[in-house]
């Protein structure tokens, strides 16, 4: 059985939702989202940091923590991005760090979103350990 995850953000503009947790493992997709709901413009640097503290939040929602995402996804619009994303992907994940690809795309789905970030999350050890 799936359970959806929402770590508090208002509700997705599109059909989707922002993390499901099924057998132990939370999948997750995230990009600079206000808690207005809005798309935070500018620097990527600040983007990049609202996109990991929203995953954060539904990771802690469901019982976990960004130590348990085996994998990630980054997709940026701007490959010149990617050294000022690894700055702050270094801040919120720490070695052994998840598997991951990182994809330069023509566009995102939101005007002025510069990065979108895709994880899965294993939570049976924290569900084991409960």
């Amino acid at each position: 059985m799936k359970e959806e995850i929402t770590g508090g953000l208002p509700p997705a503009p599109q059909p989707f939702s922002w993390g499901i947790r099924a057998s132990g493992m939370l999948y997750t997709t995230h990009g600079p989202i206000t808690a207005e709901g809005a798309i935070l413009q500018g620097d990527i640097t600040r983007q990049a940091e609202l996109t990991f503290d929203n995953m954060r939040a539904v990771l802690e929602e469901a019982g976990g923590t960004l130590d348990d995402i085996v994998q990630v996804q980054i997709f940026l619009v701007d490959v010149a991005d990617m050294k000022a994303v690894d700055a702050v992907y270094a801040r919120y994940f720490k070695p052994p760090y998840p598997n991951r690809a990182s994809l330069v795309v023509a566009a995102l789905v939101a005007e002025g979103m510069r990065i979108e970030v895709t994880a899965i999350a294993d939570l049976n050890a924290n569900l084991l350990s409960d």
